[in-house]
């Protein structure tokens, strides 16, 4: 405890490291802030059925789980920052296969401004498309009392607001990563992750401490101590790496030696990080986006049994699928060949095998061995909240047990702690553990 104490008063002392901190808290006290801004012409009292009817969606829920409660709120905020990430992901995918995305990718500072101008122009397109998605759902939703005005003046007026809602996220996102600490757009996914946790424990305590409860405090402190368990199992996929030893020739110039020392490329277990659940998500929400175009009670055969988040073939299925993706985007994101090209041109060899060709189908086929059980652990980790909501652990709280929530608040943690621990470090005072060194998303792939 002393040490921790020690540790925050050292923060304190740097007043770049502190000022950094209180920027980010305050950008993030904005965005909470605005989330409970409701859109013109929406009536509050009505959004208390719209926030239950939220939660007990699959898609629907977990959108309002990203955004904070902005989504169930009908706030200005309230498509959040994720139509941002889903135009990242596309133009993360299009640097992969089209070459004049590769060659911006490698332009340098002047490439990276032309892709976030893209990705920002792509945002937007992308917002003219769900904000009118969303106040449609708002219509079906809400009865027609709760809205002071409608017709196509609302429906336009929202959008441009939704829009700019989205877009004023995104800038605090990046004066978030400029000015304060760690990625600022993943801070904030995180934070509106962070901000449904007192809700989900509330009703967790209300449903365990009733009269109706079987077990009681005793199940508490058991889904409490199985969900240390997780998070400590989610940390060792996050940043389990297998290391390569790398020699390079030694080389002498004059009176000094160049090379000759040993490094090592750290393969992540889990490269893909939380993309495939992601992509997995996207299409296991298909038949219940189907399902939605009809009554319940059309649901029969194939569209209720993909319908049920608790049922074996949805989670079956569910989990091949990531095992699937994570090969798939690890293959898009990790190029041995060029490692093997690099490690050529800078003398560089793994002992024992032959530079080249060899060295790359060595290397590839060491992240086939890692990908493999790393999937299997992701595909785990996935369908975990569906175990938890059969052992009677309340929905809202069951989120908590896994999936791409889960590995978000892992990553960005870590990631954050890792920043705060370089700072500490550079000035001479010790770091936040006493032993060791923390490893966030900085050693491998970040989220984005």
């Amino acid at each position: 405890m002393r040490r921790l104490i020690d540790t925050i008063r050292n923060i304190w002392k740097i007043d770049e490291l502190k000022n950094r901190i209180l920027v980010t808290l305050g950008f993030l006290l904005v965005y909470r802030l605005g989330s409970y801004v409701v859109l013109p012409g929406v009536n509050p009292q009505f959004l208390e059925a719209l926030e239950q009817q939220t939660s007990d969606s699959g898609v629907l829920g977990l959108l309002d789980m990203f955004s904070g409660g902005a989504f169930s709120n009908a706030s200005i905020l309230g498509l959040g920052i994720m139509p941002y990430i889903s135009a990242s992901i596309v133009v993360q995918l299009l640097g992969m296969v089209i070459p004049y995305f590769q060659r911006l990718q490698r332009d340098g500072e002047s490439g990276r401004r032309k892709i976030n101008q893209m990705t920002r122009v792509l945002t937007v397109g992308i917002l003219l498309i769900q904000a009118p998605a969303y106040l449609t759902n708002l219509h079906y939703k809400l009865p027609d009392e709760a809205f002071a005005m409608s017709g196509l003046l609302f429906n336009i007026s929202s959008t441009i607001i939704l829009t700019a809602g989205t877009m004023f996220v995104m800038w605090l996102g990046e004066r978030i990563t400029d000015r304060g600490i760690g990625n600022g757009i993943s801070l904030i996914i995180m934070i509106g992750i962070v901000a449904r946790l007192p809700h989900a424990l509330f009703a967790e305590f209300a449903d365990k401490l009733s009269s109706n409860a079987t077990g009681g405090l005793v199940m508490l402190l058991l889904e409490f101590l199985m969900l240390f368990f997780v998070f400590v199992g989610t940390i060792m996929l996050v940043q389990g790496t297998r290391r390569i030893p790398v020699q390079y020739a030694k080389r002498i110039e004059g009176n000094k030696q160049y090379g000759g020392v040993r490094q090592y490329i750290p393969l992540k277990v889990n490269a893909a990080g939380v993309m495939p659940i992601i992509f997995a998500q996207a299409i296991m929400f298909l038949p219940v986006t189907l399902i939605g175009l009809f009554t319940p009670e059309a649901a029969t055969g194939f569209a209720a049994t993909f319908s049920d988040f608790t049922g074996f073939w949805y989670n079956f299925v569910f989990a091949l699928l990531i095992i699937i993706f994570t090969y798939f985007y690890t293959a898009l994101i990790f190029n041995p060949q060029q490692m093997s090209e690099e490690m050529k041109r800078n003398n560089g060899f793994i002992p024992g095998v032959r530079p080249g060709k060899a060295t790359a189908e060595y290397i590839d086929s060491i992240m086939s061995k890692i990908t493999l059980p790393g999937s299997f652990f992701l595909a785990i980790v996935a369908i975990l909240p569906a175990f938890a909501t059969i052992a009677n652990v309340e929905h809202s709280f069951a989120q908590f047990y896994g999936g791409t929530s889960l590995l978000i608040l892992v990553g960005v943690v870590l990631d954050t702690l890792q920043q705060i621990e370089s700072h500490l470090l550079m000035r001479h005072y010790d770091g936040l553990m006493k032993s060791g060194r923390i490893m966030g998303r900085s050693v491998g792939a970040a989220m984005h």
